[in-house]
């Protein structure tokens, strides 16, 4: 009987151990907002404390971290109602997101969600909160986060249409990137958002620097390219 309670918690079937913590999650989330009549944008709790959730994850906090990442997922979706992404509270949204990227720092999906999720909304300032959790985010491991970061460049230039916000993105890419985890391209598209912006000549300082720094040694097809872009570049500024 003693050697039954003292068994470790690995030796727990994963099917069980999720039921129990996903009923934990539920008792959280009940106490952090008492349900209403009607649902509004303003139910969506505040995310608890990073160390009371990994009190909760017992052990198990990426197990949690995907739980809780379904339940946020669909709390526009709730009974009798449908919440439009502009009207949720994208600052409560990015606390829930952090709170998941801290209880497991290799899971994707709370960056993936930022960036195409819930940018898919009107609303332009609801748009750049999520942008800019990606690019905090992002700096703490960019070799492993820049898809999320270039999604940010193309949300930026083409649905916000913030040229110099699309640029602040795209620079930390190229500054941040290297070519051994994504490909060339990732670290280009600051010099088509210079080319946009008409700043010609920054975008022929950015190429040059890629030619000289080595990154693309061995691609043939991207310096290739790169080159005939500087000529480009170089015959547009003699004009």
């Amino acid at each position: 009987m003693n050697n039954a309670a003292a068994r470790p918690l690995s030796t727990v079937p994963l099917p069980v151990l999720a039921v129990f913590i996903a009923s934990l999650v539920i008792q959280v989330c009940w106490s952090h907002a008492r349900p209403r009549a009607a649902a509004t944008a303003e139910a969506l709790p505040n995310a608890p404390d990073t160390q009371l959730l990994h009190l909760y994850g017992l052990g198990e906090p990426d197990t949690l971290a995907k739980i809780l990442m379904l339940w946020l997922q669909a709390f526009d979706n709730q009974p009798g109602v449908s919440i439009p992404f502009a009207r949720l509270d994208h600052a409560r949204v990015v606390n829930w997101l952090d709170a998941l990227l801290d209880l497991d720092s290799r899971f994707q999906y709370p960056l993936l969600s930022a960036s195409r999720v819930y940018t898919e909304t009107p609303d332009d300032a609801g748009k750049r909160q999520m942008l800019e959790f990606v690019h905090r985010r992002f700096r703490e491991d960019p070799e492993r986060r820049w898809p999320w970061m270039a999604h940010a460049v193309y949300v930026a230039k083409h649905r916000i249409k913030d040229l110099q916000l699309a640029l602040k993105y795209a620079n930390a890419l190229r500054l941040n990137v290297s070519s051994a985890t994504a490909p060339p391209w990732v670290t280009q598209m600051e010099i088509f958002v210079l080319e946009d912006l008409g700043e010609i000549e920054s975008a022929r300082i950015i190429i040059g620097g890629l030619l000289a720094s080595g990154r693309l040694a061995g691609n043939d097809n991207e310096l290739r390219f790169l080159k005939n872009r500087l000529a480009l570049l170089e015959q547009e500024i003699s004009l």
